[in-house]
C-alpha cells in the first residue's frame, strides 16, 4: 500500500483563492473510493500506487476547468513493501514520544 501526497495550485489566475480548484481535485478522490484526508496545503490518499497514480492526474487535469491556462502539482510518494502502512500508522509512528 501507498500513501501519495498531492498538492494542486492553479498558475495565472486573476482570484487569489482557489479552493474551487482543490474542491474538484477532491471530487476526483470521493468519486473512485479511496481513502483520503485533507490538509491546509495537501491532500494525502491512501490506496494501491497505479490507482492513486490514475487519481493524481484525474485531480491534475481537473483543474484545467474553468479557463485555467496554467497548473502546477507535486506529488510525493511514500511506498513501503516491507509491511502495510496507513496514513494513522505513519501519523501514530511519527508522534510517538
Amino acid at each position: 500500500m501507498a500513501l501519495v501526497e498531492i498538492s494542486v495550485v492553479p498558475v495565472g489566475t486573476e482570484c487569489p483563492s482557489f479552493s474551487s480548484v482543490v474542491s474538484r481535485a477532491l471530487q476526483e478522490a470521493h468519486r473512485n473510493g479511496i481513502k483520503y484526508t485533507v490538509g491546509p496545503t495537501s491532500t494525502v490518499m491512501e490506496g494501491d500506487l497505479p490507482a492513486l497514480m490514475d487519481i493524481a492526474e484525474k485531480m491534475h487535469r481537473s483543474a484545467f476547468t474553468g479557463g485555467t491556462q496554467r497548473v502546477v502539482t507535486n506529488i510525493s510518494i511514500d511506498e513501503r513493501r516491507d509491511k502495510d502502512q496507513s496514513m494513522e500508522a505513519t501519523v501514530a509512528a511519527a508522534t510517538t514520544m
